[in-house]
């Protein structure tokens, strides 16, 4: 089979090997429903509640703050659905460049009474403070801003918006998925900071699909989504994955002992990249702002997005165009619009996510393979033409 290069580590990692020998006594030896009073529920159990114990030490909050769902969407939801139904409709904010599932529950609530207000965002995608300004002059309930943007990789001064939004009283969440395993999480100093829950999800770190978090503080009252048997303190009802909760647990547990060695070592290979790409003549979006050590999100000018990830990936190199999430929509990045990016330029992005298996050699190749692409899309743009 044809393995290409994965450079698409912020869409999914693969499952490491201490993840997947972890998770597989819970398909066989240890299959109870963590509900049951035997031995079996006994010992499904203990993995669930090991496992919240490992996921709040990565994250530096108490493990009855952890609050287990199926994915980052979930989680995100739960939060802005779950709080909003218990206030009476006021203001929710959000950033212009929230990932569609804090987005579109946001404009779910507009049309059902809420004023929403999206902060806007400068030319690198940092939050515009002036307009977060004027959005807390709304005297919001709830804002949501993404610690990390999944295209761009901008990361965002969430303790300082935190802090500024305190005098709102309001509820604040950030959007941590990309961050986790990437940047140091401390959800204890940013609760301290106004910060009052963080969405995170094991596939990003080296855990399976089919397990996440909501970190929430527990003075958030919110209607839980899905009812039923009262599993997560009646946060979120359904029989848990046992074995994807157990997985995550320690995914966190490895990606928390090798945080600073990986950043340090994907710092330099994108900036390996980068100079790569700019002398390739291409635009790096969010290049002046601070950003995820493995993100560079790119267009060529004249090049479409979709047409090079596809001629790269037949090259040996897989990457992305934008969003896995949303990648089937052809119209440009909402996060390129929102930092007003030409449509024709943004219409070219391609997003290279850096990981575990990425190398200089590999960088150097996919820069490689990137010219003759390059080249030769534009000899038959100038055939056609």
């Amino acid at each position: 089979m044809f393995a290409p290069v994965y450079f698409d580590y912020n869409a999914t990692t693969p499952v490491l090997d201490c993840v997947r020998e972890a998770m597989l006594p819970y398909f066989s030896q240890r299959y109870g429903n963590a509900s049951s009073r035997h031995e079996y529920g006994r010992a499904a159990r203990l993995g669930v509640d090991t496992a919240r114990q490992q996921v709040a030490a990565a994250l530096g909050a108490h493990p009855t703050e952890i609050v287990f769902t199926s994915g980052g969407s979930e989680a995100n939801n739960l939060f802005v659905r779950g709080a909003a139904a218990c206030m009476k409709p006021g203001v929710i904010v959000v950033s212009a460049v929230e990932h569609p599932c804090v987005r579109e529950p946001a404009r779910e609530l507009a049309r059902q009474g809420w004023s929403l207000h999206e902060i806007a965002v400068d030319g690198a995608g940092r939050v515009k403070a002036d307009d977060f300004a004027a959005a807390l002059d709304k005297r919001p309930q709830l804002v949501s801003v993404m610690l990390a943007n999944n295209e761009t990789g901008v990361v965002q001064d969430i303790a300082a918006l935190a802090l500024r939004a305190q005098s709102s009283r309001c509820w604040f969440h950030s959007d941590a998925v990309q961050a986790l395993g990437k940047l140091p999480l401390d959800f204890r100093r940013l609760n301290g900071d106004g910060v009052h829950a963080l969405t995170v999800s094991s596939h990003k770190i080296g855990g399976p699909k089919g397990a996440a978090a909501l970190v929430l503080d527990k003075r958030v009252e919110l209607k839980p989504l899905i009812a039923g048997g009262g599993h997560e303190r009646g946060l979120r009802s359904g029989t848990e994955n046992v074995p994807a909760i157990v997985g995550f647990g320690v995914a966190c547990e490895w990606a928390a002992s090798r945080l600073a060695d990986d950043a340090r070592r994907l710092r330099g290979l994108r900036a390996a990249l980068e100079r790569g790409l700019a002398a390739q003549g291409a635009t790096i979006f969010g290049a002046e702002a601070e950003r995820l050590p493995n993100t560079v999100y790119f267009a060529l000018s004249g090049v479409d997005g979709d047409t090079l990830v596809a001629q790269i990936d037949r090259a040996g190199y897989a990457v992305a165009s934008g969003a896995a999430c949303s990648s089937a929509k052809p119209e440009p990045s909402h996060v390129l619009t929102a930092m007003d990016v030409a449509p024709e330029l943004a219409r070219g992005a391609v997003r290279v996510s850096l990981g575990a298996d990425s190398t200089e050699d590999r960088v150097n190749g996919f820069l490689h393979a990137l010219a003759e692409t390059q080249r030769r899309l534009r000899g038959l743009a100038a055939l056609a033409a």
